[in-house]
């Protein structure tokens, strides 16, 4: 068994927008300081496997993929305003997905203990029929489907993005297969994640939003994730977790002001990987999100993955010279209430 497997998207540079915060510098750093580190060398990279349309379809509505598929190769250039298309941008999409989704396997299927996916385009804000927030396949909602679709029947996926993942909430909204937890700064694009979205129909229970308002810190997280996010795990019981380890709620970051720290990244997988080898034989697997400082997220993602491996990690950025503000406590409060933990 491979100590961790990582998902490394060869030729992302193609998909890029001059002056874009979704830039392919985002990855190279991560991987110039995973290699610094001695932590990419030595350690498989996945190749993207070829999506099942069983299970592309059931995150994704087929009319949707084709009219994304269309333009792009029509040589359409933005979805919205944030969100761009390059001509290569269809393969990478498809390339994204499959390597979340080759990652989630081989630690599924006890080949890795551990593993780092690390595709582009992003994912979390993808719906079932609709790009956006720089997205435009779902990775973290396919990778969590392909599990499912190989035999799993319940999965959780945690979301620490500073931005709520609203189309991972939108796929797995009435289903009871996927528990998504959710942390991000709220009021926030792109709007949702608020405490009594909590699913419905067969789904109801099984998604579970914490909105941080601005100035919250590590405190706040490490708070949200011991008294709500652990709780909530213990009661449904996930045969593995994927994390959407979103590091653009790192104090530094231009996009948002929540005050996170590389070392509080560390101290939540620490958490979350004890919790997957108390509970669900260990397998627990990271899918890069967000994250638009550059340096931040380099350091970040290393602290994470050296705790998700159980070694010791720095934080050389150090915490955030603007002080925490604690008016979160209202809002896990009133997710106590909720959720009767």
């Amino acid at each position: 068994m491979h100590e961790i497997v990582y998902f490394y998207p060869a030729g992302h540079e193609a998909h890029a927008e001059y002056g874009h915060p979704e830039r392919p510098e985002r990855v190279e750093a991560i991987k110039s300081n995973f290699k610094d580190a001695g932590l990419w060398e030595p350690y498989p990279k996945l190749e993207p496997v070829e999506l099942a349309d069983d299970v592309l379809h059931k995150v994704h509505e087929p009319g949707y993929l084709e009219r994304l598929q269309n333009a792009i190769e029509a040589g359409q250039r933005h979805i919205d305003a944030d969100t761009y298309l390059t001509p290569e941008s269809w393969q990478l999409a498809l390339n994204a997905a499959g390597g979340a989704a080759a990652v989630a396997m081989a630690v599924w299927s006890g080949e890795a203990k551990r593993g780092f996916a690390l595709p582009r385009p992003p994912g979390h804000h993808a719906t079932p029929n609709r790009a956006m927030g720089f997205c435009l396949l779902n990775n973290d909602a396919i990778a969590a489907q392909a599990i499912l679709s190989a035999g799993a029947e319940r999965v959780a996926i945690v979301d620490f993005d500073i931005h709520h993942g609203n189309g991972t909430q939108d796929i797995f909204w009435e289903r009871a297969d996927v528990l998504f937890i959710s942390t991000h700064q709220y009021p926030l694009y792109p709007g949702t994640g608020l405490l009594n979205e909590a699913g419905s129909g067969a789904g109801k229970g099984t998604t579970v939003n914490l909105p941080l308002p601005p100035y919250s810190g590590d405190t706040a997280l490490m708070a949200c994730m011991q008294e709500i996010m652990i709780p909530q795990l213990e009661r449904y019981q996930p045969e593995m977790l994927l994390i959407t380890a979103g590091f653009d709620a790192h104090w530094r970051d231009p996009l948002g002001h929540l005050l996170a720290s590389a070392d509080g990244f560390g101290k939540i997988m620490s958490m979350l990987t004890k919790w997957a080898d108390d509970n669900c034989q260990g397998r627990i697997a990271m899918m890069l999100a967000g994250g638009y400082d550059v340096e931040a997220g380099a350091v970040s993602a290393l602290a994470a993955t050296q705790s998700m491996l159980g070694a010791e990690w720095q934080d050389p950025i150090g915490s955030s010279q603007i002080a925490e503000e604690d008016h979160w406590r209202d809002m896990l409060e009133q997710a106590h209430q909720i959720w009767k933990v």
